[in-house]
């Protein structure tokens, strides 16, 4: 069950929104930036406000309520500001998420008739200094909409110096990577993992029931908002969201991932196939209110390049 410590409300002065620099978050498109501020509460404490708008392009509404990898986004966004304008984190450091926790309450994801201003209390711990930078570090979230719990979240980061990057990734120059990346496989069908439009779709079929290859288009404007040298961790997340649609396609709504538990082991590289494998995980107890769970992983090579579980929710009984 989620539960929220009891806050008083913050009384600040009034000034003009915007969000913040787009560099801050690794974002090339303003369109794509979903914070608004920050502000600095203690020595490893802060808290960032960020806007959910009503409608987006990929993180598309269902039946009302928001898309839950609009947290992830979200989530993933607030950690590298922090880095940056709380540690001191400079650009060309390379900042990466290793494992990502979170639970939600569905009921906070409906869509209003403004867009949802979301606060984010993060509390970083378990940080490791080399010299005066981090070098690993735990964020832990308590994401609020209204004065009520959206939901709960941690995320580990590690971090590398322009050259101890180029050392892990054996001198792979990103420009020449990314415009190397293979042409995608044909998609599953659209209503097999519940997209309307092919470019989102990030499954590509098998023979086998439960398996399918990443599907990975770098010229989608969002999971590519810009040139990288490895495969996003956000689409990932949407491999995880699909397989588990795919595994019941004939459910009523979008399968929403209401939590979810990934260890991202080594980067998915575009030069070699990634096999996606899923399976449901049965219910202890039949009382599960429509909500299943699921393991995914993915296999590239001879390893396991992330690990998932996911509690899905079916976006038609919420």
């Amino acid at each position: 069950m989620l539960t929220t410590t009891e806050r008083p409300i913050a009384v600040r002065p009034s000034a003009l929104t915007t969000t913040v620099a787009r560099e801050y978050v690794h974002r090339a498109a303003l369109s794509e930036v979903f914070l608004t501020d920050w502000i600095k509460e203690g020595p490893d404490s802060f808290t960032v406000t960020a806007q959910w708008p009503r409608s987006h392009s990929f993180y598309t509404s269902e039946h009302g309520l928001y898309d839950p990898l609009l947290l992830s986004e979200t989530v993933r966004q607030s950690g590298l500001l922090l880095m940056h304008v709380g540690y001191h984190m400079p650009f060309g450091h390379q900042i990466s998420w290793s494992r990502l926790q979170y639970a939600l309450n569905p009921q906070a994801l409906r869509i209003e008739p403004t867009p949802a201003e979301i606060e984010l209390h993060v509390t970083c711990s378990d940080i490791k200094y080399q010299g005066k930078l981090p070098r690993t570090m735990v964020m832990h979230l308590e994401a609020v909409r209204a004065g009520s719990l959206l939901a709960m979240a941690s995320i580990r980061f590690n971090t590398h110096s322009p050259a101890v990057y180029q050392r892990l990734r054996t001198g792979r120059n990103v420009e020449e990577v990314f415009k190397a990346v293979p042409e995608p496989p044909e998609p599953v069908s659209r209503a097999a993992v519940g997209r309307l439009r092919k470019q989102d779709i990030v499954l590509s079929p098998t023979e086998d029931s439960g398996r399918w290859q990443l599907r990975v288009d770098p010229s989608h404007p969002v999971l590519f908002d810009h040139p990288v040298d490895h495969v996003p961790g956000m689409l990932l997340l949407e491999a995880v969201r699909q397989a588990g649609h795919a595994l019941d396609s004939a459910q009523a709504g979008a399968a929403l991932p209401v939590s979810v538990d990934v260890s991202f082991n080594r980067y998915v590289e575009f030069d070699e196939p990634c096999w996606i494998e899923a399976e449901q995980i049965p219910a202890v107890s039949p009382s599960s209110g429509g909500r299943r769970t699921i393991r995914v992983n993915a296999r590239q090579g001879d390893f396991f390049a992330f690990q998932a579980t996911a509690e899905l929710a079916d976006a038609a009984s919420l």
